[in-house]
């Protein structure tokens, strides 16, 4: 005979056994709208989380039932999304401009210098002034800030303001004197502006690296400081991981040695600079990897930016007759890159703005590729296209690596520097995804805003944070509310060709999501950038709240 059990030992048992039945989890999120961002784009409610890893997807009861967990996290019926993925853009880059003079939206010269001067004021003993974000095309006149100004206030400190895109830089006579800049100076891929012989401190594109070559390094403290900054408004803003375009030896082991110390959190795509000392070092090793970092691509520069007039045209540009930009190295040179990567593993992505730009390097990939493949080499930007090169990006499997911020920043100018018929090849979204399937989005930040909210807004409405254009800048190229989202995350991952381990909220692959406020897939034009993430998770740790 057993003995009689009582009710409590009864329900204690059933208790047990129903611990027993589920499977243990770290993390349970549940009563959300999960947008998997899988092949269906299919929507779940609830999923559960293991050693950094998504180990179940489903609905509120058969997560909850399937599984246990110490930690659960009631989402409030908020959507969720895989985390964003920026495609494009300089990690670094961005953690230096922090620390930098902030030029971002001047108006004025006069506004420019201001800033320059409490900059100085709140940072004194600076050995370099150094600042970033100046735009001509905001100023009255359009046209190149001078250095007269700067030399008056800083005749001993150096002081170098790069240009909103990188691809120019204002420098007083301190920092061209150390530089060795000489009126009449004659380079490949640049030019030195000099109005009467004097030196108004313009240095555009290849130009930039005589004084950029002779300002101080920065030191591993505060380039760890610099890194640490960036992350959190990479955090904040619900991006998990960040492709960085073009980076040198010295930092990329700076990078890695930070993550090795869980001094950095942000997952990372890295693309190698084209340098001979970077390439002979990385090709014949071979893509680098750890579960943070992905040294895989190599980033090349074909033009300079539409900006500052250094995009490669095909024909002249319309505001300017008889100037058509320049390529930062001759054809042979990207040629024989191409021909040394085809047999390797890493991407070649070359950056390519101007149509006589794109078309050069989609002839040398379609050379080099020889028709379909799965080597995902990239052409960040893609800006102006001819019409009838298009087809050269699916021919070869070309990815176009687009930022659709550039286009609703640059409308307001962009057909004056390129007459109405050449525009319709430009920000063309929807034709470049046409060609392949699928298109990679990010920012370029730090040369646009960080937010992958004005991303979505860029890419889907065509109009900027007033709604300007009423009806979108260029409508027919706007991609619909799910192409954008994947465009941000899982087509970013299969850029990067992390897509197996990234990108989806799926069995298997890392726990990266955020929690947002308002769901993207339902949000009004005007609701986009109101859009807040409440909680931003990276291998299922919480890293921004």
């Amino acid at each position: 005979m057993f003995p009689r059990l009582s009710t409590f030992a009864i329900l204690l048992l059933v208790l047990l056994s129903d611990c027993h039945s589920r499977q243990s989890a770290d993390l349970i999120i549940y009563n959300a709208v999960v947008y998997t961002v899988d092949n269906a784009f299919s929507k779940a409610e609830a999923f559960a989380v293991k050693d950094g890893k998504i180990l179940g997807v489903g609905t509120d009861k058969d997560i909850l039932d399937g599984f246990s967990s110490a930690q659960t996290v009631d989402a409030g019926g908020r959507s969720i999304y895989p985390g964003f993925i920026d495609a494009h853009a300089h990690f670094v880059g961005y953690g230096h401009s922090l620390y930098a003079a902030d030029l971002f939206g001047s108006t004025s010269s006069d506004e420019m210098v201001r800033r320059v001067q409490e900059f100085a004021k709140a940072h004194p003993g600076l050995e370099w002034i150094m600042g970033r974000g100046w735009d001509q095309n905001k100023f009255p006149g359009k046209a190149f800030p001078d250095n007269k100004k700067l030399n008056e206030l800083f005749p001993t400190t150096p002081v170098v303001l790069e240009r909103v895109d990188g691809h120019a830089l204002l420098a007083n006579a301190r920092a061209l004197e150390l530089g060795g800049v000489k009126p009449g100076q004659r380079l490949t891929g640049g030019m030195i502006e000099t109005k009467k012989g004097r030196l108004t401190g313009i240095l555009i594109d290849n130009a930039q690296h005589l004084v950029r070559a002779v300002a101080p390094p920065v030191s591993f403290d505060e380039f760890a400081a610099q890194l640490a900054a960036a992350e959190q408004h990479c955090f904040a803003q619900g991006l998990t991981t960040v492709t960085d375009c073009g980076l040198d030896r010295k930092d990329i082991e700076g990078i890695d040695s930070l993550q090795r110390a869980g001094k950095l959190r942000m997952r990372m795509y890295v693309m190698i600079s084209d340098r001979p000392e970077n390439l002979d070092y990385y090709i014949p090793k071979g893509p680098y990897k750890t579960d943070r970092l992905y040294v895989k691509g190599v980033k090349a520069y074909a033009d300079g930016a539409l900006g500052s007039r250094g995009a490669c045209l095909l024909q002249p540009y319309a505001d300017r007759p008889g100037w058509s930009g320049f390529l930062l190295s001759d054809p042979a040179h990207f040629d024989s890159l191409a021909q040394r990567l085809q047999g390797t593993d890493f991407q070649l992505c070359t950056h390519a703005i101007g149509d006589s730009a794109n078309r050069v390097m989609l002839t040398i990939y379609n050379k080099h590729l020889g028709g379909k493949n799965d080597k995902r080499w990239r052409i960040e930007h893609a800006q102006i296209i001819n019409e009838g090169d298009f087809d050269l990006f699916g021919k070869a499997s070309i990815v176009p690596s687009v930022q659709p911020t550039h286009a609703t920043s640059d409308m307001y100018w962009a057909r004056d520097r390129l007459g109405a018929q050449r525009l319709k090849g430009g920000y063309a979204y929807k034709q470049l995804l046409q060609q392949n399937g699928w298109i990679p989005l990010g920012t370029d930040f730090p040369v646009e805003d960080i937010s992958p909210f004005k991303t979505f807004l860029a890419a889907v409405f065509r109009v900027d944070a007033k709604g300007w254009p009423e009806e979108g800048f260029q409508p027919e190229n706007a991609l619909s509310r799910e192409e954008a989202i994947r465009g941000m995350t899982i087509w970013a991952a299969r850029a990067d060709c992390l897509e197996k381990e990234i990108g989806s909220i799926e069995p298997g692959k890392k726990a990266d999501f955020i929690i947002l406020d308002k769901d993207l897939m339902k949000v009004t034009w005007d609701e986009v950038l109101q859009t807040r993430v409440v909680s931003t998770w990276s291998a299922g740790v919480k890293v921004h709240s």
